[in-house]
């Protein structure tokens, strides 16, 4: 029964979406909000980096407006290949898949990012969206990475 459970922790932690480093954080006014810089990589694309950056609100700021629990939904993203790029198993269909999540509020927001494959362009699109449950949001932004044949390896082959 052990061994279960190992198994299936080991699943999880495998399908986890990525992790992201903080790399930066810059200063945007004297009440402590900032402008964070994270870079994460796809866990089932290497040689590609994502940039994400996204507003942070300081204590005073929190205070002030009341909302102690949540931040805003803005957020942008640049992906770029920073080596080799080895693609492993990949969701292809035209919903991608998560590659991060990161919470915006106590319960009811994420910072979300998905990897789209377009097969017609050879591209992967990364999307970066807050999710909310109540009032959706339309704030986005998109980046994208060219997979020029003889610099790209595929695991599973590639999809037709």
């Amino acid at each position: 029964m052990r061994h279960f459970f190992l198994a299936a922790a080991a699943v999880l932690i495998a399908a986890a979406p990525a992790d992201a480093e903080q790399v930066g954080e810059i200063s945007t006014d004297w009440t402590g909000n900032d402008i964070v810089v994270e870079a994460l990589t796809d866990p089932e694309v290497q040689g590609v980096t994502c940039h994400l950056t996204y507003f942070s609100r300081g204590f005073i700021d929190r205070v002030s407006k009341g909302n102690w629990f949540e931040d805003p939904s803005n957020s942008s993203i640049a992906c770029r290949q920073t080596g080799p790029i080895v693609i492993g198993e990949i969701e292809t269909d035209k919903g991608g898949e998560e590659v991060f999540s990161e919470g915006r509020s106590l319960v009811f927001k994420s910072l979300r990012v998905r990897r789209i494959y377009d097969r017609q362009n050879n591209t992967l699109i990364y999307v970066s969206y807050a999710r909310q449950i109540k009032d959706g949001s339309a704030k986005m932004a998109v980046s994208t990475v060219p997979l020029f044949d003889r610099q790209v390896s595929w695991s599973q082959g590639r999809p037709d």
